[in-house]
């Protein structure tokens, strides 16, 4: 079963377990109950610069504010970027996210996921074809009913000027 710990935990975890604190795994492990594999994650992601937040940050906004965001803080130092988040309500961390993301937007996908995404395309076309066809054999089926159906009225209603001659060539 899997543990879900608040972030606010996290976060005073993790910064015991890095520098100046360095506190020991073990001796967090006592304390907390925390398992050590996870308190090793924990450390190892922190140090690797990722975030302990697990939500996703400013979910409100679009991708097209994101990328503005990151225009707008790429050329300011810490201390101005700290003031512009607060001002607009966001994390470092999330407009550091957002700048690896557009970093990595045109990025070339590796061959398994073009791979993937080709075969994707493909079924794709596959159904798409085959409900053309199918549509294409409705609608022939549909034309040929109606001419039909003009054929059957043409030879069972006689046209009115022949009604007329026929009833008076009868007397």
């Amino acid at each position: 079963m899997m543990t879900h710990y608040p972030d606010e935990l996290k976060a005073s975890v993790t910064a015991r377990m890095l520098p100046p604190n360095n506190v020991s795994v073990p001796e967090l492990v006592r304390e907390t109950g925390i398992p050590k594999d996870t308190l090793y994650t924990w450390r190892r992601n922190a140090l690797n610069g990722q975030p302990i937040t697990q939500e996703k940050p400013a979910d409100g906004l679009t991708s097209e504010q994101k990328f503005n965001i990151v225009l707008e803080t790429a050329c300011l130092n810490e201390v101005d970027l700290g003031e512009y988040c607060r001002s607009k309500g966001l994390f470092p961390e999330h407009i550091k996210l957002w700048r690896q993301t557009c970093a990595q937007a045109h990025a070339p996908l590796s061959p398994r996921e073009d791979r993937k995404q080709l075969t994707a395309q493909k079924k794709k076309i596959k159904e798409l074809e085959a409900e053309l066809r199918r549509k294409e054999k409705a609608l022939a089926e549909a034309a040929a009913l109606l001419v039909l159906q003009k054929k059957v009225r043409a030879l069972w209603e006689a046209p009115e000027d022949e009604k007329s001659t026929s009833r008076s060539a009868q007397q």
